[in-house]
């Protein structure tokens, strides 16, 4: 196989990781790190090196789409984004002392929990109060539905923010820009609704990937013959995805979000638990 064709290959595999990103959340990085290191050999470090690149387009092209939509909530990610920022340059500079196959280990545990709790939507009790700080950071919004727009209240904004920290630890760690994290702590705890939830995640895993990216682009593990054509396809795929979410129902999304996150961390796990990177 030359050159041209495993590009090709490349290319192709990184539109469908980013098509299940972008309706996801949890960004292409997620499904094309996998993709690189089990199917075409890539080492680990370099796989990740490429996946941060990408994740940055990722963002940018879905993140545009679905603002004109009216999902993401601009206040909630711009203020979490604080607390991912910090974790992923802490969490990019593990990376270098950290072995491979614990990295490996690590990615697959993370995202087997995520598969678990995104089956396992939050049970909607009574309506409460609106919170202090939601209030105050005026965090509190509404999501278009075919009815109209309907209102919701941001929740448990503390505890979003210590996960927030913890996925921009492991988005520098694991170069998978963290949406797995950043989709549950603003699904489950801050209990915004699911396609909010995703689409902030989108927006917000630009910015944390581009904090890592400056270290692992100053240690060499960014190739940019492997980048580009990962780049490229995960910008195409994320802008259909953009597209499709529109009539995509949340029950749908969660299904294939923990479908996709589950196979994804058994291959991980056992991959870096047998030695193969």
């Amino acid at each position: 196989m030359n050159v041209v064709e495993l590009s090709g290959l490349i290319g192709v595999a990184s539109i469908f990781a980013g098509l299940l990103g972008s309706l996801t959340g949890l960004g292409g990085g997620v499904v094309i790190i996998p993709v690189l290191t089990l199917a075409f050999g890539v080492d680990l470090r370099y796989a990740i090196g490429a996946s941060l690149v990408s994740v940055i387009a990722t963002s940018s092209g879905a993140a545009a789409a679905y603002i004109k939509e009216g999902y993401i909530n601009l206040r909630i990610g711009m203020l979490l984004e604080v607390a991912t920022t910090l974790g992923a340059i802490a969490g990019a500079s593990l990376a270098a002392i950290v072995p491979v196959n614990a990295i490996a280990i690590v990615f697959g545990v993370v995202l087997l929990y995520s598969a678990y709790l995104s089956h396992r939507p939050h049970v909607k009790g009574e309506p409460a109060a609106p919170e202090r700080w939601a209030l105050r950071f005026r965090l509190d919004s509404a999501v278009p539905t075919l009815d109209g727009p309907r209102p919701y209240h941001v929740r448990r904004l503390h505890i979003g923010f210590g996960l927030m920290g913890l996925a921009g630890a492991l988005s520098g760690l694991l170069g998978i820009g963290s949406g797995a994290v950043k989709v549950l702590a603003l699904d489950q705890a801050m209990q915004l609704p699911f396609k909010v939830s995703t689409t902030t995640s989108n927006f917000m895993i630009g910015v944390t990937a581009a904090a890592s990216a400056g270290v692992y682009l100053s240690r060499g593990y960014i190739d940019p013959g492997l980048a580009m054509p990962v780049t490229l396809g995960v910008l195409l795929g994320s802008l259909l995805g953009a597209r499709l979410l529109v009539a995509t129902s949340s029950r749908r999304l969660r299904v294939v979000f923990s479908a996709v996150v589950f196979v994804l961390a058994v291959q991980m796990a056992y991959g870096g638990v047998m030695g193969r990177f």
